[in-house]
């Protein structure tokens, strides 16, 4: 019989004798912390570490491999949750709607916007600072109040965002997938801002244009078959014509091109360490762009310059 000084016992549980040791740290392991290895037994901490030295698996542009497109659902909820919100309080869409420049009078009315402006009167819009509404008109539609399309706004637009969401986000990742959505949206609505200031738009169409011009441009660098793809492209850019008399053309135009650029930035970033930084590198200046283009654009229609 063995002495007690040659007994060997699991490193992790003292009490227990064992005479089998991890292959990679050599220390003694019982059954319970064994996990099967191509060669022998390891011990859990040796499997965590070496899973953590695993490469994770990416997308051919470079985001993490998800099965659950966890930023389309959320997306479709946060739109759904404001349309709601709309019907309690319909004054949400006055609050928070793409508006460049306009003006309010002491009766409450809505007014065409004027440099100069009658005592009594008060700019409102992104002239008066409210620079969030260049995103929350994103996430707002048409309410019931405004007849069929009302409804058919909501509808179409999330039914899009389900269809196109899920395909963009399992080929960037989710952080990519959302750069790519509310840079769409902002650049919508800044175009918005370039080319009719004084028109209130609301809608995720920007967005989902940009989605549409990701899908496209995600098509082409992998090689996919592209008469579906062109014949999507198609639908989308008589959508585009048929908005200028219906919706806000300039909004899906600037969504249309802001994606577009993201994606290109995506595509044919290097495929080495640099890849990430330099999509960053490129979603951060056409950030910039963007605002110093909204901040001209306020800045001359409230005579700063």
């Amino acid at each position: 019989m063995a002495s007690e000084s040659t007994v060997t016992t699991c490193y992790r549980h003292p009490k227990v004798e064992s005479h089998v040791s991890c292959t990679r740290c050599d220390r003694y392991i019982c059954p319970d912390c064994m996990r099967e290895a191509t060669v022998g037994f390891q011990c859990p901490e040796c499997v965590q570490e070496g899973a953590r030295s695993v490469r994770q698996a990416r997308t051919a542009f470079g985001g993490r491999i998800t099965a659950v497109p966890m930023v389309t659902y959320v997306l479709i909820a946060l739109n759904v949750l404001a349309y709601v919100g709309e019907l309690v309080r319909p004054e949400i869409v006055d609050r928070f709607e793409m508006l460049g420049v306009g003006l309010r009078g002491p009766d409450g009315g809505h007014y065409v916007w004027q440099a100069s402006y009658p005592s009594g009167y008060h700019a409102e819009g992104i002239v008066d600072g409210e620079w969030y509404r260049l995103l929350t008109g994103a996430f707002l539609h048409l309410p019931p109040t405004e007849g069929t399309f009302g409804i058919l706004h909501i509808v179409m637009n999330m039914v899009s965002l389900w269809n196109l969401g899920r395909v963009v986000e399992a080929q960037l990742g989710r952080v990519r997938y959302l750069a790519l959505y509310l840079l769409s949206a902002l650049g919508g609505s800044v175009l918005v801002l370039l080319v009719a200031p004084a028109d209130p738009t609301l809608g995720a169409s920007g967005a989902i244009f940009g989605l549409g011009a990701a899908y496209y441009v995600m098509a082409r660098r992998l090689d996919a078959d592209m008469s579906a793809v062109n014949r999507f492209m198609a639908g989308l850019l008589l959508w585009l014509v048929i908005s200028a008399a219906m919706t806000s053309w300039e909004g899906h135009l600037g969504g249309l091109l802001t994606g577009g650029a993201v994606t290109l930035a995506y595509a044919y970033a290097p495929r080495d360490r640099r890849r990430t930084l330099v999509q960053a590198g490129a979603c951060a200046v056409l950030l910039v762009l963007l605002l110093v283009s909204a901040w001209g654009k306020v800045a001359e229609l409230t005579g700063a310059q």
